[in-house]
Formats: C-alpha cells, structure tokens, sequence
C-alpha cells in the first residue's frame, strides 16, 4: 500500500522535474516515478488542484499562460539574475524613512531582501516571504495585510486583503505582474489584480518591476494603464522599441544586465 510519505516524495519529485524542464508528458513521468499512469495522473490532479502545476491532454506544464500564472516555486527559479538588477536598481527609489507597499511578486521579494539595510522604514505587504524577510529586523515597522491564502502565491489576496490595504496610505508602492506590453499591464488571476489595483491606489508613488520576459506579452485581465505608473525597472534584454514606447507613457529605469 502507497503511504503518504511515499506519495509526497513522488509528487516532490514530480514537481521538481517538470520545474526543472518546464513541461513533461504523463508517460515520462511514470517511468521517472515507477508507478503507473494512473497514478501519475492522479497526482497530476492534486498538483493541478493546489496550483503548483498546470495539466494538458497528456502531460503537465509549469510554464505561464494568459489564463494560468505559474507556481512561486517556478518563478523563485526564472530569470533569478535579471530580478536581482531590477531589484537592486528599483532599491534606489527607496530612502530611510519611507512606508511603503510590496507585492507578493518574487521581483518584489527580491527587493525586500535589499532594503533590509535602508531602516527605518514602515513596509505593508500581503506576502509572507515578505514578511518573513523583515519580522523581527530593528526599525522596521512590518504591517502585514490578511485575506484569503493562496497556495500559489504563498500570499493574502481576495476581498479582505484589499480593504486592509484601502485603510493606510503609504509613500511608495513597488509591485511586478506577470505581462506587460508597450501600453498596459496584465495578470491572470481577478483576485491578484483586484489587490494590485488597491495597493497602487493606496500609494503616493508608485513603480513597477519588470523582468524582460514579461514583456512583450498580455494575460486574461487587463491590470492597468502603465502611464498609471511613475516608474518602471525593468532589465537591460528588454527590446528597444519598447523601452522607446514606455519612455512616451512613464519614467522608466534600466537595470544591468546579468553579468
């Protein structure tokens, strides 16, 4: 009989190829974990159900669509240099002093990580990991945003958390999304856009934090105008058509690129 711990190592390890490789069929699954295909699909389901993979006819895929965001364990893992210079670019809008307002993006996490150093500051945020970075750091005044939990964003979202956000006001919101093109900004996902919307509304200030493969592409729900932006980081592989674009709409900051 299959035991538990058995089942989570499978589907540990299922999750940890498909990261890996982005997209696998059911059968290479099964011979990768031993066990049957119908086995392979009922895992396959629950890492469906929780939101850590997305199934096709077939097989599975970690990778974003218009209709379905990938997992944070496959975005804590992409274009990991590129998010770093953003993010080490986007910490220069920060002074010591400041309230602010991070997203639950792995951009914005990164962020978090730098600004550790820039206290005092007071940071709302409705990530854990955010959390996480900052509890317990000397002046640093933490306000966490409850809501429902989501699994795949490790974060608070829905209704609750947006009206947590509409009743502060802060200096400078810093949030990323999963698309963007040369006008708008998108997400896959109502409930995220609904909170993304009430933090840039909360803010006096606000910057988005771009990696160049968000660009150049759209999702199901339109996010907002990026001329609602003050400013946009985004990497040095963005295309330069596009950066010419966004300089029509807003400021717009290059980070290094990867050396």
């Amino acid at each position: 009989m299959t035991t538990v711990r058995s089942q989570d190592a499978r589907r540990q390890t299922i999750t940890e190829y498909v990261l890996a490789h982005s997209t696998a069929t059911a059968a290479e699954l099964a011979d990768l974990t031993g066990v049957s295909l119908m086995t392979v699909h009922r895992d396959l389901d629950e890492l469906a159900r929780l939101g850590v993979l997305r199934k096709f006819r077939g097989g599975v895929s970690a990778l974003p669509s218009s209709v379905f965001e990938s997992s944070l364990a496959y975005r804590m893992g992409a274009h990991r240099a590129e998010k770093e210079a953003v993010a080490a670019t986007a910490a220069e809008l920060v002074e010591p002093g400041m309230s602010l307002m991070l997203d639950d993006s792995t951009t914005v996490l990164a962020l978090a990580r730098l600004l550790v150093e820039s206290a005092p500051l007071t940071v709302v945020t409705n990530a854990r990991r955010v959390i996480e970075v900052f509890a317990g750091v000397p002046r640093i005044r933490l306000i966490g945003l409850g809501g429902q939990y989501s699994h795949t964003h490790d974060s608070f979202l829905g209704v609750p958390c947006a009206e947590a956000i509409a009743a502060v006001s802060v200096d400078l919101a810093l949030v990323s999304t999963s698309a963007m093109d040369a006008a708008t900004t998108y997400h896959q996902e109502q409930d995220v856009v609904l909170v993304k919307r009430a933090m840039l509304a909360s803010a006096a200030r606000t910057a988005l934090l771009m990696d160049a493969s968000k660009t150049r592409r759209t999702a199901l729900h339109r996010l907002c105008p990026l001329a609602d932006f003050d400013h946009l980081v985004v990497d040095g592989a963005a295309d330069a058509r596009l950066i010419g674009e966004w300089r029509e709409r807003t400021d717009v900051r290059i980070a290094p690129g990867p050396s």
